[in-house]
């Protein structure tokens, strides 16, 4: 390296070079002093800036020996250990040339150069001789560093500087020798690990699997302890040399413990087996050891063997328990009772993952296998249709809910479809077809619905698979058909005839005559979650009424045969127009709307004319009293008519009744009206159906019964009679001309109900013509006005028959005009066929059973609408 120091005077450039190579012919003390790491240090290869001031130069080369050059003193007094001793915190590096900088020489004028011209100096950097060997610097200071290894090994106090050995362990990596520290450093604790270590856990091999997993935690709390001071001694090993080679202390401290002593093959499947004993003894009801499964489970992420070695075999050990678990608790407990201590273990086996933040493979995998063998290889169990159907029965809703939700972690909770179908079908077919509870059907049925419809929304959390089988199964049963005494021998639906019964019940009664096991004030509890403790829940009766007219059509959709029902709904509606009996018009048009949307407006045409011809009737009325005010004609009674059109309205039968002289008076005088007005009509009362108001005197008080026409026929017999005087019953036979039942009905409404005007002799429950009656001067009530006309209300055993009779009649001429209408269209058809066709096109008002289908089509033969041919087809004859 040259230098150029620019124009100089010879004298001067020479007097500085004598300076330079004749001063101070020992070494600088100062330089000579080995320098510590922290020391600054020349940079290697530079030289002074030509032209400085070089101060307290070195010796002379040619004087300066090798010895001097490279002398490490000690820091110790001690002279006659000199030699021996070493300092770590400096390298071979640090001579006093090293400290001082380059060594700089001047290179002598060239003997061509002339002295009166500018001379060049050239410095030269010369490279040390080293005095120590590295080698011998590496192996003295690796003795003072395995000293302090043996220290920390047996655990006895540091009695040792760290940074000391930190300047050590740096000064030998500059030299290029990390390789070597690192070697010796793995052999030193590979010895250390698979000598006094791993003898420390082989002695626990003689006692159990959890006390061989205990060694080895102390032993691995005892290596992580001693690796905290190996980072401090080779840090600079770690960061200089380690990492840029991917490598680090810490991954060869947990190799050399994970190869010998975990993967040790007596102590590997002990130390697993112990980890997997603590949760055995968790699950059989011991104290699970936190702590310690806790440090268990952190050894093994850091070895990583968890994965591994860990997971694998405690899945082993769970498989195992699981399986005998289901076995044992699916024999010994009932369904209920497996289904809560399946939902229990699951939910400690989660919990434990959680607490110790197992990993979600851990989770994943020991869900998969607890849901396989508690419920999927027990789904045979867990869908049992005897205790499924014990459940539905006792209502269970939370233990179904839990059960249902165990199937649905493997989405097997439809499988609950075909238990609870059956269940519902043979509940409903019972309440159906038992004939000793059929006038509480209804209420049955709907309660039914109610608590099944709760069970599909809480237990069954709507689902649609179930939701569809509850409508099918209620379906099925309620369009059974069976030849019983209540249907008279026909095989008409019978539910059809009871849900129409209800809802006139409803009508007639409004929210008073709803059960209480129906009302909305049952449900209170639920109704007042967002209302107050303390504030009371409102219910309105026209509202609760249209609730229970919504449920009641909900059951209406199921039938199928809609015949009977109109047949019976129609016979009640007319009752409750022509007394006056509806407790409420708006409750009566909002049912028709209701009926008009669910069956069409055809259903409902006849319903609708019999509400037009009241109106037409009362307006009827109003223009007769009106024309005989102006002809000042009195009328002797308060007399109302309905006309009716005989075709929209039921046919009732004409009953004979002698008619007392103002009543017949006043109806002849409408009906000289009415032919007057309406040419070409023709009235026919029915007396039957009538009802009027009868003011009665009493000792105890003057009343007001509302009667029947009959009823009061009967009762103005008695007027004009002595106190305790007897009319027989022949006598009032002869005066009524009523028929003996319809006399007997009547008497038996007056004499023998909860309200008696009249007194029986002899008292008892039946009418015989033996009889006697007379006028009861005892009688009193709270009322004022009194309803005694309830009789008209009730329906008759022979009105009933009549009117099963008819709609099965009226379903066989529907069943022989669809077989026509078939044939016309298909020409010729197969018997098969010819039924499947009619049963869909008369589902609507009714099937027949596939035997009746047969007779109508033999009647249709013998009628020759249609033939039978050779080959078995029917064909329809023009």
């Amino acid at each position: 390296m040259s230098a150029n120091p620019g124009p100089l005077k010879r004298k001067h450039s020479a007097k500085t070079i004598k300076e330079l190579f004749t001063t101070q012919s020992k070494p600088n003390a100062a330089a000579a002093a080995p320098l510590s790491p922290t020391n600054k240090r020349t940079r290697r290869g530079s030289s002074p800036v030509a032209g400085a001031e070089v101060s307290a130069p070195p010796a002379p080369i040619s004087n300066m020996s090798t010895a001097d050059m490279y002398h490490f003193p000690s820091k110790r007094a001690d002279a006659s250990i000199t030699a021996e001793v070493v300092d770590v915190t400096s390298s071979p590096d640090n001579s006093p040339a090293k400290a001082n900088g380059l060594r700089n020489g001047l290179r002598k004028p060239a003997p061509n150069m002339h002295a009166s011209g500018p001379k060049r100096l050239l410095v030269k950097n010369f490279k040390p001789t080293r005095k120590v060997d590295p080698r011998v610097f590496l192996d003295q200071t690796w003795q003072k560093i395995e000293k302090a290894l043996d220290t920390i090994f047996r655990q006895e106090d540091i009695d040792f500087s760290l940074e000391e050995l930190y300047r050590g362990v740096e000064n030998i990596c500059r030299q290029n020798m990390a390789k070597d520290v690192k070697e010796r450093l793995v052999i030193k604790c590979r010895d250390y690990v698979g000598g006094s270590l791993k003898a420390k856990v082989k002695e626990s091999l003689g006692r159990t699997n959890i006390d061989v997993l205990r060694a080895t935690l102390q032993a691995w709390a005892v290596w992580n302890g001693q690796v905290k001071y190996l980072d401090w001694i080779f840090c600079y090993l770690d960061r200089a040399y380690l990492l840029p080679r991917h490598e680090s202390l810490r991954e060869i401290s947990i190799t050399l413990f994970r190869t010998t002593i975990f993967e040790h093959a007596k102590l590997n499947k002990r130390i697993v087996d112990g980890a997997c004993d603590l949760v055995a003894a968790d699950r059989t009801g011991s104290d699970l050891d936190s702590e310690m499964f806790s440090k268990t489970v952190n050894m093994f992420h850091e070895m990583q063997v968890y994965t591994k070695d860990f997971e694998p075999r405690m899945l082993e050990f769970s498989q195992e328990y699981v399986m005998k678990w289901a076995d044992a608790e699916s024999t010994e407990k009932s369904l209920p009772e497996y289904v809560r201590s399946a939902r229990a273990l699951m939910d400690r086996e989660m919990r434990r993952v959680e607490m110790f933040s197992l990993p979600n493979t851990t989770k994943r995998d020991l869900l998969t296998l607890l849901e396989d063998h508690l419920v999927s290889r027990k789904e045979p169990r867990l869908t049992n249709q005897d205790e499924f159907a014990d459940l539905l029965e006792l209502n269970a809703v939370e233990d179904l809910e839990l059960l249902y939700t165990l199937l649905e972690r493997r989405k097997l909770g439809a499988n609950l479809r075909s238990g609870f179908m059956k269940w519902i079908e043979d509940e409903g077919t019972a309440i159906v077809f038992n004939e000793k509870e059929q006038d509480t059907m209804v209420v049955q049925l709907l309660s039914l619905k109610r608590q099944l419809d709760t069970l599909w929304k809480v237990a069954f959390h709507r689902n649609s698979e179930i939701g569809h089988g509850l409508r099918e199964s209620f379906e099925a049963f309620m369009n059974k058909t069976k030849k019983t005494n209540a249907s008279w021998g026909t095989d008409n639906s019978k539910t059809g005839e009871m849900i129409a019964k209800y809802v006139d019940m409803l009508l007639r009664g409004g929210a008073k005559a709803i059960p209480a096991q129906l009302s909305r004030k049952a449900e209170k509890p639920a109704a007042a979650e967002a209302v107050e403790e303390n504030e009371e829940v409102v219910f309105d009766e026209d509202t609760e009424v249209n609730n229970q007219l919504d449920q009641v059509l909900d059951l209406f959709r199921f039938v199928h045969g809609k015949a009977v029902f109109e047949a019976f709904y129609k016979k009640d509606l007319a009752r409750r127009l022509l007394m006056g009996r509806s407790a409420s018009a708006d409750a009566e048009r909002s049912m028709l709307s209701r009926l008009k949307i669910e069956c069409g407006a055809g259903f409902t045409a006849n319903l609708e004319q019999m509400f037009r011809d009241i109106e037409l009737s009362r307006e009827e009325m109003a223009s007769y009293k009106n024309i005989s005010e102006a002809r000042n004609e009195k009328l002797s009674l308060d007399m109302s008519v309905n006309v009716l059109s005989a075709s929209a309205w039921p046919t009732y039968p004409t009953v004979p009744v002698i008619l007392p002289p103002q009543i017949k008076s006043a109806i002849d005088k409408f009906e000289a009206h009415y032919k007057v007005k309406h040419s070409g009509r023709k009235l026919e009362f029915k007396h039957a159906l009538a009802h009027c108001q009868v003011k009665a005197k009493f000792p105890k008080g003057n009343k007001e019964f509302v009667v029947s026409s009959f009823q009061a026929i009967v009762l103005l017999l008695f007027n004009g009679l002595k106190e305790g005087e007897h009319i027989d019953y022949n006598y009032l036979k002869e005066a009524t001309g009523l028929p003996t039942p319809e006399l007997n009905r009547t008497l038996q409404s007056l004499a023998c109900a909860k309200l008696r005007p009249l007194t029986k002799h002899p008292k008892g429950r039946d009418i015989n013509p033996t009889d006697t009656f007379t006028l009861d001067n005892t009688f009193s009530d709270p009322k004022y006005r009194i309803k005694i006309n309830t009789v008209q209300l009730k329906e008759t055993p022979q009105e009933n028959k009549e009117t099963h009779e008819r709609v099965a009649a009226d379903r066989n001429y529907e069943t022989q005009a669809a077989i026509v209408r078939i044939l016309k269209a298909r020409k010729r058809i197969s018997h098969a066929e010819l039924v499947s066709e009619t049963i869909k096109a008369t589902r609507t008002r009714g099937t027949l059973e596939v035997s009746g289908i047969k007779k109508n089509i033999d009647r249709l033969i013998e009628k020759e609408f249609l033939e039978r041919e050779d080959d078995g087809l029917y064909a329809y004859i023009a």
